[in-house]
């Protein structure tokens, strides 16, 4: 299984579009676009789990493609950072 990393998504793609964009190449096993949390909507990016010879011919076949009139950069997503706990209180 590989990770896909698809960004500068339209804003109206939604998780099932993204599937559809990628299972002409392999079989798709999830396909997701990631929401703010505070607003629900799209950031404009999202990941697709899919087999390893699949993924390799979407990301060549999609990466720098218009689609809905904007470039799309699709490409093997890098491990998550880890990051420090993020201090949400405000200091007046």
């Amino acid at each position: 299984m590989t990770r896909i990393y698809c960004g500068n998504l339209p804003f109206s793609t939604n998780d099932d579009e993204l599937r559809d964009m990628f299972e002409e190449f392999g079989s798709v096993n999830e396909a997701t676009v990631v929401s703010d949390r505070e607003t629900g909507r799209s950031r404009g990016f999202g990941f697709v789990d899919m087999d390893t010879d699949g993924a390799t011919k979407a990301i060549e076949a999609l990466d720098g493609i218009d689609y809905k009139g904007r470039t799309l950069k699709v490409n093997v997503a890098r491990p998550r950072e880890e990051r420090p706990p993020r201090n949400n209180r405000r200091r007046y």
